[in-house]
């Protein structure tokens, strides 16, 4: 592995660290982090208080160019997402429970935007 894969992987970690602070403190909890399937990945699968879960993407950048992380969750990366989703509550049961897509981004400055409800299911392509 290059020392810029590692430094990459340790910034994007650092990013979803601070994103899941910013998550638990308005009152969510994590229940995965890094969920993989076959054809894409969660960074955080968060639960509010009334049951809902909220699949989070975490976007880091450190300029704002090109629209900044938000801009960045194009429709092939929100069909991954969409896909993966579906993954994680069949594996674990919760096919029937309220879900939304959150996307949180987060500079170089360490500021965080947070979009909740970004995109859903039947409007993502």
């Amino acid at each position: 592995m290059s020392p810029r894969a590692t430094s990459r992987a340790a910034v994007g970690e650092a990013a979803e660290n601070l994103a899941r602070q910013r998550l638990e403190a308005a009152g969510l909890r994590l229940r995965h982090a890094n969920f993989r399937a076959r054809r894409g990945e969660i960074d955080l699968v968060m639960e509010a208080r009334d049951g809902q879960i909220i699949f989070v993407e975490v976007r880091y950048r450190s300029r704002r160019d090109y629209g900044g992380g938000v801009a960045s969750v194009d429709a092939r990366k929100r069909q991954r997402l969409i896909h993966a989703a579906r993954a994680y509550l069949h594996c674990h049961g919760l096919d029937q429970r309220p879900a939304r897509f959150d996307v949180v981004a987060v500079d170089g400055y360490d500021r965080i935007q947070w979009i909740e409800a970004a995109f859903d299911a039947d409007s993502a392509g």
